[in-house]
């Protein structure tokens, strides 16, 4: 095997024999930052997903450590994110009660199943199946669901018993109904936090620039602001023992100790209804990741191979399944902090993973007085960047159906749930292009002036011939459109008995399905029982190679195929 070769394999060996000390001092720092970032991220993220606060910290662990072996992007960061958590919460909660051995089982299947869809799917290079997720579904889903998030924090924001439900009113309407039941002191942490974590980069930005310390201190510090808000509310619940004296919730003993051996549960009952989840985990993780990673990689005029990506999260993956962990993803926070702050290669994200293990190692008894309220406030900061009104705005101006797959899919996932909302929108999205694509457009073309070229005569001042029709169609012709193009046809050659000649200009033909070649067949017939002749116009290359394997050019004679619009309407005596 040829390095080339080893390099689509293990992306590792293209950058390692050229990386340099100074490559290391920057993905070290970037390493550090995502790491102050993570720890705190990470206990988050694990109490949104339902599971305990370690297994976050053990998410990033052993899977950063693979992706960054097998992933093809330089600087995407690995770990447990918003979206995925809520998904992993959403799917067990239904199986297993939170906190129990059953629900931490059906956790690591989940990871394993992920793990094993992603890989097979690289395998079958099936890494351009994301295409057909519409950026508007995807938008709309995600604004959905970071609602969802953000509501689903509040009993810990406040200290209430608010129950699990995936309808935000019903949140809502109990948050409302037992206000007075507010642990006030829980609501003014988790205020204090959010204001921490909102305002401390702008503020140590400034402060720290005005003192002239260099841009990656500034960094460094700027993006601290998590960290900040464990040690400082640690201290406080602490010192004041606010658990004792007006029940603030605490996070408690988190065990010391490196990631443990787990093995998934082999029940076929639990797989089988864990299946569905896992492959909607699997689009979302992989779909969300490959987006930042190529966004970051354009940034540097680097190249992401999408269905390595799928190899490399899927084994990441498959390493927290056997780690005691849940499912993992690219995330666009941390992946952005890993960027900015300098990272060179993915170095930089097993010097994080190394930093998350020495943490665990040290300092989880220090973490016994934070309050859950922080790690809320930790997660609903990180969502609210995710509510995306600017692409709903774009898509209304621009594309009314792409806005309403948008609006959709967002009051899916709030009514429905955050599975059902996601493949409501996928629905959506494939119908209205079956929609769009059912009708074609076609254009009536004619002569510019005297030269070659010809335009839409609804468009431009063009010249036509009484007994040519020239017709573009621009879209290609497979079963959906095909009925409408035969009915569009013969009508226009049943309104003008002047037509002798029909040109089907083939320039935005890329495919003739099955059923469209079926159609072409019957309009030649049919026009030739009018009187009418077919011929074809530009059409590609790779469109005629499949022409000729059949009988359809024998059956258009005494048509013909032109190689321009022009030559046509030149031989049929219209110039």
């Amino acid at each position: 095997m040829t390095l080339r070769t080893m390099g689509r394999f293990l992306p590792i060996v293209q950058w390692l024999p050229r990386y340099r000390r100074a490559d290391l001092s920057a993905d070290t720092l970037a390493g550090l930052i995502v790491a102050i970032m993570l720890v705190p991220q990470g206990m988050a993220y694990a109490l949104l997903a339902g599971m305990p606060p370690e297994t976050g910290l053990y998410a990033s662990i052993v899977p950063l450590i693979l992706y960054g072996l097998l992933g093809s992007s330089r600087a995407l960061a690995v770990g447990p994110v918003a979206i995925v958590s809520l998904m992993v919460a959403s799917a067990v909660g239904g199986l297993a009660e939170t906190g129990s051995d059953a629900y931490l089982a059906a956790a690591l299947l989940l990871a394993l199943l992920s793990g094993v869809l992603l890989i097979a799917m690289g395998a079958a290079r099936l890494g351009f199946l994301v295409n057909f997720i519409s950026h508007p579904v995807i938008s709309g889903f995600i604004s959905a669901a970071a609602l969802v998030i953000a509501l689903s924090q509040l009993k810990y924001l406040l200290g209430l018993d608010i129950p699990r439900s995936h309808l935000i009113t019903d949140t809502l309407a109990f948050a409302v109904r037992h206000v007075g039941d507010i642990n006030w002191v829980t609501a003014a942490i988790s205020v204090a936090a959010i204001a921490l974590l909102v305002y401390w980069g702008p503020v140590t930005n400034a402060v720290l620039g005005r003192m002239g310390i260099g841009q990656t201190t500034c960094v460094a510090v700027s993006r601290a602001s998590p960290l900040a808000a464990v040690l400082v509310s640690t201290v406080v619940v602490w010192a004041f023992r606010f658990d004792l004296s007006v029940g603030v919730r605490i996070v408690g003993d988190i065990p010391a100790g490196l990631p443990p051996l787990t093995m998934p549960p082999f029940d076929s009952a639990l797989w089988l209804d864990l299946l569905p989840a896992a492959a909607l985990i699997t689009i979302v993780g992989f779909l969300e990741s490959v987006s930042i990673a190529k966004a970051l990689a354009s940034k540097r005029r680097q190249k992401i191979d999408a269905n390595q990506e799928l190899v490399a999260l899927g084994v990441a993956n498959l390493g927290a399944a056997f780690t005691g962990a849940y499912p993992v993803a690219g995330g666009f926070g941390r992946s952005m902090v890993n960027f900015t702050a300098g990272a060179v290669t993915p170095i930089a994200s097993i010097v994080t993973a190394i930093l998350i293990a020495l943490s665990i190692l040290v300092f989880t008894p220090l973490f016994y007085f934070l309050p859950t309220a922080v790690l809320s406030a930790v997660i609903v900061v990180a969502v609210a960047r995710l509510v995306d009104v600017a692409t709903l705005r774009h898509a209304w101006v621009y594309n009314k159906a792409d806005a309403a797959s948008l609006i959709a899919t967002f009051f899916a996932v709030l009514s429905l749930g955050v599975e059902i909302g996601i493949v409501t929108g996928i629905g959506l999205s494939l119908v209205l292009y079956l929609y769009r694509t059912s009708k074609p457009h076609v254009a009536i073309v004619g002569r510019v002036g005297s030269s070659e070229h010809f335009r839409n005569v609804l468009r431009h001042q063009v010249r036509t011939c009484p007994h040519v029709l020239a017709m573009r169609i621009d879209e290609s012709l497979y079963f959906a459109n095909t009925n409408y193009l035969e009915d569009y046809l013969l009508a226009k050659v049943a309104d003008d008995r002047r037509i002798k000649h029909v040109v089907l200009i083939c320039s935005a033909i890329n495919f003739i399905d099955t059923s469209a070649l079926e159609s072409l067949f019957r309009v030649i017939s049919e026009l030739k029982d009018a009187g009418v002749t077919l011929h074809l116009a530009e059409v590609k290359g790779p469109v005629m190679d499949r022409l000729k394997k059949t009988e359809l050019l024998d059956h258009l004679l005494p048509g013909k195929v032109f190689l321009s619009t022009h030559e046509a309407m030149t031989d049929l005596d219209c110039v």
